[in-house]
């Protein structure tokens, strides 16, 4: 037997043990002399509880107790809090500050990697005050959080939701439609959102049936806004003429107390588009970034409907982050503003098209069509990682590029936390499910008989999506390649795989049974890099435009260049 700790947990030594406490008490220390106050919550939490608040962080430990209740280990305190400030302190008279310092339990994101499990999380939450200055005083509080933990560089990523949340009320739009819209915000997926907000598109025809086009090419361009003060100006340009300009008031008074704050103006950063992956916010947002780092420091922000899911309402705001991360941004390194923007360009089919692009897109391409055996070319400031396709999205979600250019099954298949910039409309192909010609009888008898039917693929988690939707039980057999040999050998009755012409499948006596999703090349980031580096934001449009001109063939079956997303 391996004497080992559990996969995503570790011990902590002597010498780190101590640094965590110091920083500990430190950060403690700061939170006590504004006048917040200790409280503990339970490790676990009744499952229906936490799904009360909206979504939540996915956790991998849930079990059921001897009531059969169905039982979590938090992945979150937030919740916790407001529970309990709705509950045991609904008769306390506000406001509540309350801090805490707890482990917390999640899953990973992705399967970019198999991180930590088990995390500190630091934090405050203020019941019962709202207003611009009690939201300046948290995301004070929290800039000095992070200093106090020994992070020198970082920035504030700050917006509110409140234009958003009324875009989607007015709009007309199906809960269906407004669902995707927001879930393509928490991913940052800006290619699905334009997707989305076409609502010309006959494609979108049900999913978007009765949306109005100006509040969906609004919902479009909210996320494309960041800058300053100036920022806010252009939010509410585009969103008062629909009326939805309710809440910019309050977030530009907020900003006002920030910039003259001295210090934490420098660091704030107001970007629409940083939206939090929980559903329960309905004021001001905002999230700490580090350049050392590949995932964001912290976040926090304003959820005065929160407490009622649980009791008593009251207003309420909050911050947390995590000492792992923060530890990390503080240690010893290059300053990134030094370095040469870092970009992961793909191997194989997609390599001219993107070295063509990047060179349209004004950068600096020597070298890098014939590298040899380099497997990175530097020149003026770019850095290119040549990678194959299926690793770009881990080496951009971790921080080691700080964007790339893959297709869009890998960043299906890997689901990284990354920024999905632009579709570049190269290296369209399609995921389709095959099977032996004339197979189809003996397919369909054996789900007859057996309830499922074996699929052979390289892309497991597309595979498992697309069967998912469709209703129907498989096994999946996972091969890394000779794909079309599986169903002629017997391993499989059917195939997943990825075809651009079907020429493969035709001389393997392969037939197309169904369609499960178009493929193009995609510009993506680091969501780090990029909200710290304007070279990102610069160079994903340039790629846009760029793509928008060129003359690529579409995905087969479609009509349009690139053809759709999925």
């Amino acid at each position: 037997m391996s004497i080992v700790t559990p996969s995503g947990f570790r011990d902590v030594l002597a010498e780190e043990a101590a640094a965590r406490e110091a920083i500990t008490r430190a950060v403690q220390d700061l939170f006590a002399s504004r006048g917040y106050v200790p409280v503990e919550t339970p490790t676990l939490e009744v499952m229906g509880v936490l799904e009360a608040g909206g979504r939540v962080p996915a956790t991998p430990f849930k079990f059921f107790d001897s009531r059969g209740d169905l039982l979590a280990m938090r992945p979150d305190v937030t919740l916790q809090v407001a529970r309990m400030g709705a509950t045991r302190l609904a008769a306390e008279p506000g406001p509540l500050r309350l801090r805490y310092t707890q482990r917390v339990f999640r899953e990973a994101d992705s399967d970019a990697r198999e991180g930590a499990r088990e995390l500190t999380q630091m934090g405050v939450e203020c019941l019962g005050e709202e207003g611009p200055a009690a939201d300046a005083e948290i995301i004070g509080l929290f800039s000095e959080a992070l200093a106090t933990a020994g992070v020198e560089e970082f920035s504030l990523a700050v917006a509110t939701v409140a234009p958003l949340r009324a875009l989607l009320d007015r709009s007309g739009a199906p809960e269906a439609w407004k669902a995707a819209v927001l879930d393509a915000y928490h991913a940052s997926n800006f290619v699905e959102l334009d997707r989305l907000t076409d609502v010309a598109d006959p494609a979108l025809a049900g999913l978007a049936a009765g949306t109005a086009p100006a509040y969906a090419a609004a919902i479009r361009a909210l996320p494309r806004i960041r800058g300053g003060r100036d920022a806010i100006e252009a939010a509410r340009a585009l969103t008062a003429p629909l009326g939805c300009a309710g809440g910019l008031d309050d977030f530009e008074r907020t900003y006002e107390l920030l910039a003259a704050a001295g210090d934490g103006a420098r660091r704030v950063l107001v970007d629409f588009s940083a939206m939090s992956s929980f559903d329960y916010y309905t004021g001001i947002v905002f999230a700490a970034y580090s350049p050392r780092l590949g995932t964001p420091l912290g976040s926090g922000g304003r959820y005065d409907r929160l407490a009622a899911a649980f009791g008593a309402d009251r207003p309420a705001a909050g911050f947390a982050f995590y000492l792992e991360q923060a530890m990390a941004a503080a240690a010893d390194g290059d300053a990134p503003a030094a370095r040469p923007l870092r970009v992961a360009v793909p191997k194989g089919a997609l390599n001219a098209d993107a070295i063509d692009a990047l060179a349209a897109a004004g950068l600096d391409v020597t070298g890098l069509a014939d590298p040899g055996r380099a497997l990175v070319v530097s020149n003026p400031g770019v850095d290119y990682i040549i990678v194959r396709p299926s690793d770009a999205p881990a080496f951009v979600a971790l921080g080691a590029a700080d964007c790339g250019i893959c297709g869009k099954d890998s960043l299906l298949e890997a689901a990284p936390d990354v920024v999905e910039l632009a579709d570049l409309r190269f290296g369209a192909c399609r995921f389709v499910v095959a099977e032996p010609v004339g197979a189809a009888e003996a397919v369909a008898e054996r789900y007859r008989r057996l309830g499922s039917i074996r699929v052979a693929t390289k892309y497991p988690r597309i595979t498992r999506a697309h069967y998912a939707r469709t209703g129907v039980q498989v096994e999946i057999v996972y091969l890394h390649g000779n794909i079309e040999l599986a169903p002629l050998t017997g391993l499989a009755e059917r195939i997943v795989d990825i075809t651009a012409t079907g020429t493969t499948l035709r001389e393997n006596s392969l037939e197309v049974v169904e369609e499960v999703l178009g493929s193009t090349a995609r510009f993506f980031a680091n969501p780090c890099a990029f909200r710290t580096d304007d070279r990102i934001t610069a160079l994903a449009q340039a790629l846009a435009d760029h793509a928008a001109t060129a003359d690529y063939a579409p995905i087969p079956g479609s009509s349009q260049p690139g053809g759709p997303a999925s």
